[in-house]
């Protein structure tokens, strides 16, 4: 970047860490759902940044095209990408998700059928000036004063300091695809890579039905996470995620607590991942999937189990039919008839228009 900007790239964002309550006396915003983005603005030049240091500029170029157009002063922002869907919009991740493609073609193509927008929170440098050790309040005036005349795809994010509103928020904008609530203090400087603020997301159970394993990276006889299902009207069971994280101990002894249930893919619900197996000295089992720049050579294949077991789970919430993130491990449930595991069970949030928070372009 030119010399005028007293921030330049790379540069780690704040980051937040999960509390169950919404703190007092703070300034609250909606937590988005989408890639977290420090974004370089200097004229024509426009860079935008990402969580972990790697530019997504070449990804966006709708995104860079209206940075450049729309912001005469040279400035650094803190904010989120995200790809709302169409009418009565609510945010897609799956449709960010497609946007990182390695092929510039195929990168145009989806600018132009699922175009990206961006969230503005926080102002790092306007001009000449460093303001990452100015306080919160201050900066989020100046950002509100910047984004005056500014508008759509590129946003201002609503903030308020009534607790009650964030909870407002809390309730009702879950239902255009926000995942909660950050809380932060407005006396703060801005803190790279550091965990100093507080983020609020919603938190379900579901009873799932334990259908395969993959093993530990580093371990081959200890279990790195279970396959989860849920049963449609029609009687099928359909993936929805993974849980994992159970400490080194656990591991092993899940593993081995499980043998007894492993199948073949011919007697399994999901037969259909036969495909993802090879044999191997008369024997079935998983191969390593094809990389992609999702996986990067990850293995997905799994073990598949009979679907006896059934654990209760901890969620934020579904992307589509899925876990949004992986889930957590609460407790086995061994008073429960798998069949009976079905998404009827899942709490369903009500629809919320996003243009209401979020004017289209």
């Amino acid at each position: 970047m030119p010399v005028t900007l007293p921030v330049t790239p790379p540069v780690k964002p704040m980051l937040a860490k999960a509390v169950k309550e919404i703190p007092p006396d703070r300034f609250y915003e909606p937590k988005w759902d989408g890639f977290r983005s420090i974004v370089f603005v200097d004229g024509d030049e426009v860079v935008l940044g990402s969580r972990n240091e790697r530019p997504l500029t070449r990804y966006f170029p709708e995104l860079v095209a209206q940075f450049a157009r729309q912001f005469k002063m040279p400035c650094v922002l803190d904010g989120e990408i995200v790809v709302p869907g169409e009418g009565r919009r609510r945010l897609e991740f799956e449709w960010l998700q497609q946007r990182i493609h390695p092929a510039a073609s195929r990168v145009n193509l989806l600018s132009e059928q699922t175009p990206a927008e961006f969230v503005a929170f926080d102002l790092l440098a306007i001009g000449e000036e460093n303001l990452m050790d100015t306080p919160l309040a201050e900066r989020r005036a100046r950002l509100v004063e910047l984004m005056k005349g500014i508008e759509s795809p590129i946003h201002l994010t609503p903030l308020t300091d009534d607790i009650t509103v964030a909870r407002g928020w809390f309730d009702e904008w879950e239902g255009a695809g926000l995942d909660g609530i950050i809380a932060k203090d407005p006396a703060s400087a801005y803190q790279p890579d550091k965990r100093v603020m507080a983020k609020i997301k919603h938190t379900r159970t579901a009873d799932c039905v334990v259908a395969g394993y993959r093993t530990h990276k580093n371990d081959d006889e200890a279990i790195g996470s279970l396959l989860l299902g849920l049963y449609e009207t029609d009687g099928s069971l359909s993936s929805i995620g993974v849980i994992g994280a159970f400490p080194a101990k656990r591991r092993k002894e899940l593993y081995a607590e499980l043998q007894p249930l492993v199948t073949d893919f011919e007697n399994h619900p999901w037969s259909w991942a036969g495909e993802v197996a090879v044999t191997e000295g008369g024997a079935r089992s998983p191969r390593k999937a094809e990389g992609s720049r999702w996986n990067n050579g990850k293995d997905l294949g799994f073990t598949p189990l009979r679907p006896e077991l059934v654990v209760e789970i901890t969620y934020d919430y579904l992307e589509g039919r899925r876990l949004r993130h992986t889930g957590q491990f609460s407790r086995w449930r061994p008073d429960r008839d798998p069949e009976s595991c079905t998404f009827d069970q899942l709490d369903v949030p009500s629809t919320f228009d996003l243009n209401e928070i979020l004017p289209a372009p």
